[in-house]
């Protein structure tokens, strides 16, 4: 039971983002159909289950207290990056400020849409293509990759993290457009040091 709500815990912080991005769209009422919002699903879930894949290769040649070690590093460093989320994405946005090309995997659209969520929809047609949600779910992704492999190397559980993501994802971001759209503005709205909050909480909590 205790490994569940571990995973929860940990897919939710991971879900902040998610969150926020919902809420952009929500705010600048754009659509995401139902087929975008599964490929999001499966795109971040798959990625995060890949790191945990590698981190479990990893963990054999590890002995238990470096693993440990290695995995609280990685959570606590992400926590802190959570909690100067405001600053990261500014740094970005002011690198990236000039315009990006919409492209699929390219590594500068992906971080610009990780800065500003909203310019997933690089054609402004309201509407979140698949193409796009791929783009997306990419720059999700950027956090789950870490976390995902320092999860395993500090012991939780990678069935129950995976299972809880796959609900969490798409939750966050149903809920966080149905928020921003109620509000019909585009609000500052940054909750993503909760997020680091919950990722350095639960870095202590493997020692």
């Amino acid at each position: 039971m205790y490994a569940l709500v571990e995973a929860m815990v940990l897919a939710s912080s991971l879900s902040v983002d998610a969150f926020t991005a919902g809420f952009a769209y929500g705010s600048k009422k754009i659509r995401i159909p139902m087929s975008s919002l599964h490929i999001i699903n499966i795109v971040c879930c798959a990625i995060i289950g890949i790191a945990m894949f590698f981190g479990h290769l990893a963990k054999p040649f590890l002995s238990d207290g470096f693993a440990a070690a290695v995995g609280f590093t990685i959570l606590f460093l992400m926590g802190i990056a959570k909690l100067l989320d405001g600053i990261i994405k500014a740094c970005i946005r002011k690198h990236t400020e000039k315009e990006v090309k919409f492209s699929m995997f390219d590594i500068q659209f992906i971080l610009h849409v990780y800065a500003n969520p909203e310019a997933a929809d690089a054609d402004v047609s309201k509407h979140i293509s698949a193409g796009e949600a791929v783009a997306l779910s990419l720059s999700l992704s950027l956090d789950g990759m870490a976390v995902g492999f320092a999860a395993v190397l500090a012991g939780i559980n990678p069935w129950a993290l995976l299972g809880a993501s796959l609900f969490t994802n798409i939750a966050a971001i149903v809920l966080g457009r149905k928020i921003g759209h109620s509000l019909a503005e585009k609000l500052p709205f940054n909750i993503s040091w909760v997020g680091g909050i919950v990722l350095i909480a639960l870095a202590f909590s493997r020692l």
